[in-house]
């Protein structure tokens, strides 16, 4: 294929803008669908194309998507925002799935097929376990956000279908100097009030964002690669034990555990299936595809993002 296009939606949140600058600085010519393209125009400083997209229909993009290298798919409503209230249950799982059918409406468009869907997806497909370690072959779990993230998945797979490869990507806790979880993480210990989450048992799958960006520049470039791919770093650690690594970084302690009660009163259902529990995670296949992790492990990843 010589087209180097790449399409992303969701380029504006958190991860989109690390690999938009990251696919740039590799060569890539990078065009974004965005419900808002005056914001996107600002954020990239009209360095790559910019399409407006209603996040739901093909909206006449099919030339666009014709013959790309890749179309990654990131785009979603932040699910880690606030309560999981009725209203916005609805609109996570709304804004999830028009995406991916205005992505196979725009391929379905497309005078030749792009090269690879990229899938957007996370670790809370599993739903949530104990301590057993989980590769890609493990089943789905239970409840709001492993259905969420279900359906997500499935929200492309139509695209195997009309015979474009489409990799899906479980990703773990994105950490990053810019957003995402990391702030609200140091924010309590930066206040002196640094500790676990409940009892800090609940194992935590991350990713520092660097690899994140790595990995799925892998997968748009090595073209034998399909299907599910667990993205979260290979050391998985519970809780308390990252807690432990921030205070250290931060030469703070963690000494003051926030009530598990105390998370359920503020956050509702989404405390109870995101900070009270977790999943250990095994990248398997990333690994056995030869992707090298440059941050394997929490004391590694935040003594770069941490200095």
């Amino acid at each position: 294929m010589s087209s180097s296009r790449i399409v992303i939606t969701g380029a504006t949140g958190f991860i989109g803008r690390a690999l938009c600058r990251d696919l740039q600085d590799a060569g890539y010519e990078v065009v974004v669908f965005t419900r808002d393209p005056a914001r996107a125009r600002r954020l990239f400083l009209d360095c790559l194309t910019v399409a407006g997209w209603d996040g739901q229909t093909a909206n006449g993009h099919g030339a666009l998507v014709s013959d790309a290298r890749a179309v990654i798919n990131l785009a979603g409503e932040n699910i880690g925002a606030g309560r999981w209230t009725k209203r916005r249950r609805r609109a996570i799982l709304k804004s999830r799935l028009g995406a991916g059918m205005g992505v196979v409406r725009a391929i379905r468009e497309a005078k030749f097929p792009p090269g690879v869907v990229i899938q957007a997806s996370a670790v809370g497909y599993y739903g949530p376990r104990n301590g057993d370690l989980l590769a890609e072959n493990a089943p789905g779990g239970r409840g709001f956000l492993a259905g969420v993230v279900r359906q997500w998945e499935d929200s492309t797979k139509f695209v195997e279908h009309l015979g474009v490869r489409r990799c899906v990507i479980r990703s773990g806790l994105v950490l990053g100097r810019d957003g995402g979880v990391l702030p609200r993480l140091l924010r309590p210990f930066c206040l002196g009030l640094g500790g676990t989450l409940g009892l800090g048992r609940q194992w935590v799958s991350w990713v520092h964002m660097a690899d994140e960006v790595r990995a799925i520049r892998f997968l748009v470039e090595n073209d034998g690669l399909s299907g599910v791919f667990n993205l979260t770093a290979p050391r998985a650690l519970q809780e308390r034990d990252l807690a432990r690594t921030i205070g250290r970084r931060l030469k703070r302690r963690a000494w003051l555990p926030v009530p598990g009660l105390a998370l359920q009163l503020a956050y509702g259902r989404m405390a109870k299936e995101t900070l009270l529990s977790g999943q250990r995670i095994e990248p398997r296949r990333l690994l056995e595809s030869g992707f090298s992790f440059a941050y394997p492990d929490a004391e590694s990843a935040l003594s770069d993002l941490l200095p």
